[in-house]
């Protein structure tokens, strides 16, 4: 009898025709959220890879009489400005390194300064000083290279008018000595952004279980132990993607960054100069939309693949903490 029942039961449930029925109730259960995901969809579609079609440009040598399609294929042609000039490499060091501290120190500072913050127990000056670290994040380069340049001004400068000469030192021509770009740049990027970062790592900290820290303080464990054995090791997962992504992006620069905040400085080109001032300034020079997609595309495609290779070697570490 069990496996008559059993036998009705399996042809029930490989009936086709049941099958379908099944199908169509889910969707008219779920078709509200589908529609919900329609204009998302569409947006990624229309702003995300409908602008792809683009890439043929960096193939190309643009006449824009004949329009993008009609223009004749150049291979790789528009690859070669980025490798074959005397700069190059000058570029290429100067975005890797830029970039290479500016993931280190929104680290560092980010996951410090979210632990200070969590660490604020009184609401209203908590949130305080969440707004003071988090305003520089919405101030324009613009903005931020004037109030660069109200500090490191040769003649109304703060740093010169008011600390090096009452101090008996010359005032320093900042924006014509590039030595000094390798620290000034640094400084103002953390500035800028590492309220940002705190602001992430300061939302995961507080959905943390407070019971563990409970249990390490009955157990006479310090703020620092448990900072060292509980904080960091639960913001690891966190840290792994949001380092993961920078590296994506190890090859983009802020613009606004190494552009305004420089003043587009000459003198200052050997340490402020990347790929995408460097681009730029081709594009004025030459106004060859070809060589630009061309750079465009050679970031995009170091991005992935290092995005690959580093989640790749996170997964040999630790397969939980993955990206994918």
């Amino acid at each position: 009898m069990s496996k008559a029942v059993a036998g009705q039961s399996a042809a029930k449930i490989s009936d086709p025709h049941e099958v379908k029925l099944k199908k169509i109730s889910y969707f008219s259960q779920k078709k509200a959220l589908y529609f919900m995901l329609l204009p998302g969809v569409f947006y990624l579609l229309l702003n995300n890879y409908l602008p792809m079609f683009g890439i043929i440009i960096a193939f190309k040598k643009i006449n824009y009489t004949d329009g993008i399609l009609g223009s004749p294929w150049a291979g790789l042609e528009n690859f070669k400005y980025l490798f074959a000039t005397a700069d190059a490499w000058t570029i290429t060091r100067n975005t890797l390194l830029y970039n290479g501290v500016f993931i280190i120190l929104n680290l560092v500072f980010g996951v410090a300064i979210a632990i200070l913050l969590n660490e604020v127990k009184q609401k209203l000056l908590s949130k305080f000083y969440q707004s003071v670290v988090f305003l520089p994040y919405f101030l324009s380069m613009v903005v931020v290279g004037y109030v660069v340049l109200g500090f490191l001004s040769m003649e109304t400068g703060f740093i010169n008018k008011s600390i090096l000469e009452p101090l008996g030192f010359e005032g320093i021509d900042w924006y014509s000595e590039s030595s000094y770009w390798t620290l000034i740049l640094p400084i103002v990027n953390t500035w800028k952004y590492v309220g940002y970062s705190s602001v992430i790592y300061l939302a995961a900290i507080v959905g943390f279980d407070q019971e563990l820290y409970e249990a390490a303080t009955l157990d006479g464990a310090s703020k620092m132990q448990q900072f060292r054995y509980i904080t960091i090791p639960l913001l690891y997962p966190l840290i792994i993607i949001t380092t993961l992504l920078a590296i994506g992006r190890i090859f983009y620069s802020d613009f606004g960054l190494f552009y305004q905040v420089p003043l587009n400085s000459g003198t200052l080109f050997p340490t402020t100069n990347v790929i995408d001032t460097y681009v730029y300034r081709t594009f004025l020079i030459n106004g060859d939309i070809g060589m630009s997609s061309a750079a465009g595309l050679y970031q995009a495609i170091v991005g992935f693949v290092l995005i690959l290779a580093s989640n790749m070697l996170v997964r040999r570490v630790s397969k939980e903490n993955a990206l994918f």
